[in-house]
């Protein structure tokens, strides 16, 4: 009883100081909490993790946007924006529980020891890889590791007409570069194509590079493709800006109640913007998010270009991190983002409603209006004009495009969606390359014979349909025929990518099937670029 009870005297007495300061502040009826829980609850309990708790518990009352993350998860966050890590150098596939190598990096670790595509993964050092079920993360967790450390590396190697090889690499880590830039080529003779995965640390050096390769190659127009990119640093897309704008036009702003207003202008890292001149088109998405809205809100706001595809994801809200010393991390929503003419870049959201929040597009995409541009309805209050042309423009979240680009849904069917949920699209194409490489190779002198004359053949689809069935999915005919030509586009183009380690001829071949991709080339090319840009529109 003794032992019980000083305890509790303890606690009254630190209460008893508390409330003779003043009001107990929210604060210390935190603290108070965890203590009495720590102290007095009827099971033992870790008391890092409710302290971990209590913060996500905060958090989640406030915006969709503020977070938490423990140690681990926030290395894995940070990792691919700040562009490299240390490995082994491979881009893989797990098909069917095997490590499948796609690519090697160029130069990098496993190319020096010979490693090459279509190996097989079957151990990494003393542990059994291959047939146990493993899932990527720890597969990842194994390859990767401090520079200059070694792993060892047991594959198989199929080689064409000879028997399986079974072969022991020893592979020294070193630094692996995360690329942002997907592809870049010449779409047409004038006009270059770059397509950016993300906002990184590396971005602006890599989209010079890409854009100084295309100037070499005759580039006088340009189609940046943001589709799917959820966004990264600010400072790399206003950097970007910078390359793109006037110098010293303003490329976005921020503020918050606690958070003075803060102006970013454009600036070029030469005495010229990179690419001041030429026509522009942004690919954009309902998945292109933050930095990604920021650099298409300023084009749009400049009329330096036109944006095509769909509306914007809607997340405008700055989060700055405040990191603890074991690792972990908070990030906190101190601002909003708004683009040059004043628009909120965030969509509305109702604080702790974060579910809802979460299901957004699935509520665009059941409204309609990912599919028909009279879906989407604009308030006039949040109108403004684009401060060349003084085209009007909206507000309300997300950024609207100038040319809407309906989601293309005449080529899905449910047997489709059945062959992806199974990854057997993927698996067929890494089979029939397997099988094929040196046959394709000798057949296909080079990337650009393959892409114009290679076609995937009846017997490839009944393969397939075959191998399906084997997995347990039924042929549904009508389904085939509905998707039969994007089956044969994606296989198509990681079959190429497979056999020429080549992402631009990879990306060639997706777009060329690829709606937004196709209007923004048709633009790009035709007067209606200028009538769109310079004329008002209501």
């Amino acid at each position: 009883m003794k032992k019980i009870f000083l305890p509790v005297v303890a606690l009254l007495v630190g209460l008893l100081v508390m409330v003779a300061r003043g009001p107990m502040t929210p604060n210390d009826k935190l603290r108070v909490a965890e203590a009495v829980v720590a102290n007095y609850y009827v099971d033992t309990v870790n008391e890092d993790k409710l302290v971990e708790a209590a913060i996500v518990g905060m958090l989640k009352e406030l915006d969709p946007h503020s977070s938490y993350t423990n140690a681990e998860e926030t290395k894995a966050m940070n990792e691919p924006l700040e562009g490299s890590f240390s490995g082994v150098g491979i881009s893989y596939n797990l098909n069917q529980d095997t490590l499948y190598v796609l690519q090697v990096v160029s130069g990098g670790p496993s190319e020096r020891v010979g490693i090459l595509p279509g190996d097989r993964v079957i151990a990494v050092d003393d542990s059994i890889i291959a047939g146990v079920k493993m899932t990527t993360a720890k597969i990842m967790k194994k390859l990767r590791g401090p520079k200059g450390t070694k792993v060892k590396m047991q594959v198989l190697r199929r080689s064409f007409g000879k028997p399986d090889q079974t072969i022991d690499f020893v592979v020294t880590r070193d630094v692996i570069p995360i690329h942002s830039v997907d592809a870049a080529y010449m779409a047409d003779p004038a006009t270059g194509y770059i397509r950016l995965n993300k906002f990184a640390a590396t971005t602006p050096d890599e989209f010079r590079k890409a854009a100084e390769k295309l100037r070499k190659q005759g580039m006088k127009n340009l189609i940046l493709d943001l589709t799917d990119n959820g966004g990264g640093y600010l400072s790399a897309a206003t950097q970007l800006l910078g390359e793109m704008l006037a110098p010293g036009s303003l490329t976005v702003y921020t503020e918050g109640v606690n958070s003075p207003r803060q102006e970013i202008s454009a600036s070029p890292r030469g005495s010229m913007p990179l690419f001041a001149d030429g026509r522009l088109v942004v690919m954009a998405n309902q998945y292109s998010a933050s930095a990604s809205e920021i650099l298409s809100g300023a084009v749009q706001d400049w009329d330096r270009g036109l944006i095509v595809g769909r509306r914007t994801f809607g997340k405008g809200l700055v989060q700055r991190p405040f990191p603890f010393p074991d690792g972990s991390m908070m990030r906190l929503t101190i601002a909003h983002y708004y683009t040059p003419t004043g628009r909120d870049i965030q969509k509305p959201y109702t604080k702790g409603q974060g579910d809802a929040y979460a299901k957004d597009i699935l509520t665009r995409y059941n409204q309609g209006e990912l599919m028909h541009a009279d879906s989407i309805h604009y308030a006039d209050s949040l109108r403004v004009n684009t401060l060349r042309f003084g085209r009007p423009i909206y507000g309300g979240g997300g950024i609207s495009p100038d040319v809407f680009v309906p989601l293309d849904t005449t080529f899905y069917s449910d047997y489709y969606r059945d062959l992806n949920a199974k990854g057997l699209v993927n698996q067929f194409a890494i089979r029939y390359t397997d099988a094929n490489r040196k046959a394709i190779k000798q057949q296909y002198k080079n990337a650009e014979a393959f892409e114009k004359n290679f076609a995937v053949t009846n017997q490839m689809v009944d393969d397939l349909v075959a191998l399906a069935e084997k997995e347990g999915v039924k042929l549904r005919p009508e389904g085939l025929e509905r998707s039969r030509a994007t089956i044969e586009n994606v296989v198509k183009a990681i079959v190429a990518r497979d056999v020429y380690g080549d992402d631009d001829l990879f990306f060639r071949i997706l777009n060329s099937n690829n709606d937004i991709y196709r209007e923004a080339l048709r633009l790009i090319q035709s007067p209606d670029y200028d009538r769109l840009l310079s004329a008002p529109q209501q």
